[in-house]
């Protein structure tokens, strides 16, 4: 594997060429020191020659600082469109449980080139903090996090801390405060929540009764007496 990279806001161009055998490393190329290294001790042999090839190590130079990087400037011109956008991401605040960290995650941004990280007062903050990788989405944007834990946070501290996302080619920062209500969380109602949920709702259903039992009762009082009939009072008058 071999390339090179070049950057645009300083101009450093560095190259590399890196050899492998049986998946795993065997000799690479040093660019600042004009040597190979070898990783494995099978390779010596192997630096020892080609450190000592003055013109393979005129042919490197020549392509690594200059050949690589004017067709890299030529190909970055052609997709500048497509390379140089910049998209910025969605970032929400995300928890498993109300004991997990707080992760903050960003998503969906272009270029890859971004970093993420945690403040309190201002300041950057690392106790307690894990920085997640950035990643490649499959719609040829990216992702990164960044855990918080707050289980020795207090409540009332809480909005002394940001998440702080600054992206490549974009000047101002994206800050999102740490705030419980705009927490996503998978975490379910525990189990003395729903027991105080079924008792109120037992209860509801009791006086619900108890009121409509007394309505009938009043209607009930009020209805007059049913009327006897004359045969009923004169078998009352006239017993057999």
């Amino acid at each position: 594997m071999y390339g090179c990279e070049w950057d645009d806001e300083t101009g450093e161009v560095n190259g590399y060429e890196q050899d492998a055998f049986d998946g795993e490393d065997f000799i690479v190329f040093d660019l600042k020191t004009l040597t190979w290294i070898a990783p494995r001790q099978e390779a010596f042999i192997t630096k020892l020659k080609l450190d000592s090839d003055e013109g393979y190590k005129a042919y490197n130079i020549n392509y690594y600082t200059q050949i690589c990087p004017t067709s890299l400037k030529k190909y970055v011109s052609h997709g500048k469109d497509a390379l140089m956008r910049t998209v910025l991401p969605s970032i929400s605040l995300l928890q498993k449980s109300s004991s997990s960290p707080v992760t903050c995650h960003a998503t969906g941004f272009f270029p890859g080139q971004a970093s993420i990280f945690w403040t309190k007062d201002g300041d950057i903050y690392y106790e307690g903090v894990d920085f997640g990788e950035t990643l490649p989405n499959n719609d040829e944007t990216f992702q990164t996090s960044v855990e918080l834990d707050v289980s020795s946070v207090p409540s009332e501290d809480w909005g002394r801390y940001n998440c702080v996302f600054r992206l490549s080619g974009y000047k101002e920062e994206i800050i999102t405060r740490l705030d419980k209500a705009a927490i996503r969380t998978n975490e379910k109602p525990t189990s003395s929540l729903i027991v105080t949920v079924v008792v109120l709702g037992v209860c509801a259903a009791v006086a619900a009764a108890a009121v409509g039992f007394f309505i009938y009762k009043k209607k009930n009082a009020k209805r007059p007496p049913t009327p006897v009939s004359d045969r009923e009072v004169e078998e009352e008058l006239n017993p057999k």
